[in-house]
């Protein structure tokens, strides 16, 4: 499965219903939504289909931090490693910046 911080508050993506730059961003979502909700059924998972965007994936943190990535011609799998690592990357700032 794949379980996702409790950090995160928040998953968003958008994309293209008909774009070439979207068919990975349609895929990732076909291949691993189900999932994502099963393993993080108190986290919204909210999927934005709009004509004509560049595709996008956005993870909002506690205190409205939120980190945007662009996923346009990225295969499924290079999302779920872009949703994961976006995951680490905000846990490790945070850990950081309460030090200070």
């Amino acid at each position: 499965g794949i379980r996702l911080s409790s950090a995160r508050r928040e998953v968003r993506s958008g994309l293209c219903q008909y774009s070439a730059a979207s068919a990975g961003a349609r895929e990732f979502v076909s291949q691993h939504y189900v999932d994502l909700k099963t393993e993080n059924p108190t986290t919204p998972i909210l999927v934005r289909e709009c004509s004509d965007v560049q595709p996008m994936l956005y993870a909002r943190f506690a205190h409205g931090r939120e980190k945007s990535s662009g996923i346009a011609d990225l295969e499924s799998s290079d999302i779920l490693e872009r949703l994961k690592t976006m995951d680490e990357t905000s846990l490790q700032e945070a850990a950081n910046s309460s030090v200070l």
